[in-house]
């Protein structure tokens, strides 16, 4: 790296205010029933809260707190008219969610407790999208619904957040009509329903690196991948990394004209997730999120994280240790030179 390009990394990380966007809300609780799926439904706050012991203050400063649910209006940026007045069933939503025991509920109790949590965290991946274009790194502590499409909610997806909030940031002019957006999915899950929403349209570019052996298996998504990587059951942390440090940098710079990158940062790749089918260590995990977060910051692309899946108890915990990183190495906006060095 010449002095030159390092002095222009540095000024970049130095321009770069990271903040959180994330609600107490955002936690599902329904009686008791959300333990009988494998996602932590409460992840999000247990994260929080645990970044909340650790850095104190710095992390209420930078948490912006979404103070109402996304709008039909943006949800129909995306979704169908049909499909969204079909979320009104009990049945379909319980089908969407995985949780079958669900369908005879009244509707208003789903509503509550279920989809509305959803609704305000698709809320804050798009308010980070429109703070992730003025402070160039934002983080989600919830959304990644990479399973729902315009017309269908499965996998314990019911909105399709990061589209919503590439068309909205479209709309509002955060990411201009002639920038591409990227959607990094390092979830264990094929993400098929963004996939989907982006069948027959362009200007967005997808990265998705899955376990090809699992839900949802999706050929007709597939073709929509612009770089996939798929990977067999038991793919461990080094050939895991090995291929990502190698494929990420040449897929992005096949990219035309970025302007903005979601990075779908699922912890179910690792090896006691129950669903991912991977066997990525924790550490590998972490390594892994530096590595797409640190290339991304020095290529000056405002970024969006998100947390998609991670069906073990340990999840927050690692979703916080992410965090931690990103307010340790950019918070206080002083570029890190050994990461500089990585990402470079």
């Amino acid at each position: 790296m010449t002095d030159l390009t390092k002095t222009i990394l540095e000024q970049m990380i130095k321009n770069i205010q990271p903040k959180i966007v994330s609600s107490p809300d955002y936690d599902i609780s329904f009686f008791g029933v959300e333990r009988l799926h494998p996602f932590d439904t409460r992840k999000y706050g247990r994260a929080w809260h645990t970044l909340r012991r650790e850095y104190g203050a710095e992390i209420a400063r930078r948490t912006i707190k979404p103070e109402n649910e996304v709008s039909d209006d943006d949800l129909l940026l995306v979704h169908t008219p049909e499909y969204l007045q079909s979320l009104q069933e009990s049945p379909i939503v319980a089908r969407a969610l995985e949780l079958v025991m669900l369908a005879g509920v009244p509707y208003n109790l789903l509503k509550n407790r279920i989809i509305r949590p959803m609704r305000l965290a698709t809320q804050g991946t798009m308010i980070a999208a429109q703070q992730a274009a003025v402070d160039g790194l934002v983080v989600n502590l919830s959304g990644g619904y990479h399973h729902a499409s315009a017309a269908q909610g499965e996998g314990f997806c019911l909105f399709a957040d990061v589209p919503v909030a590439i068309e909205k940031a479209r709309q509002t002019g955060a990411l201009k009509r002639d920038q591409s957006a990227i959607i990094i999915d390092l979830d264990a899950h094929q993400g098929n329903g963004h996939e989907r929403v982006y069948l027959d349209k362009h200007g967005v570019f997808i990265f998705d690196m899955y376990n090809q052996m699992i839900f949802p298996q999706d050929e007709h998504a597939k073709t929509r991948i612009d770089y996939g990587i798929a990977l067999n059951a038991g793919c461990a942390g080094d050939p895991y990394l090995d291929l990502l440090f190698r494929k990420l940098p040449e897929a992005l710079d096949r990219v035309y004209n970025p302007g903005m990158a979601f990075y779908i940062a699922g912890t179910d790749i690792t090896a006691g997730d129950a669903l991912g089918g991977l066997k990525v260590s924790e550490e590998a995990l972490f390594r892994r999120d530096q590595f797409v977060i640190d290339t991304l910051m020095a290529r000056g692309i405002p970024t969006v994280v998100v947390m998609g899946g991670g069906y073990s108890r340990t999840s927050y915990r690692m979703i916080a240790r992410m965090v931690g990183y990103i307010i340790e190495t950019y918070g206080d906006a002083r570029a890190d030179e050994s990461a500089i060095h990585d990402a470079g």
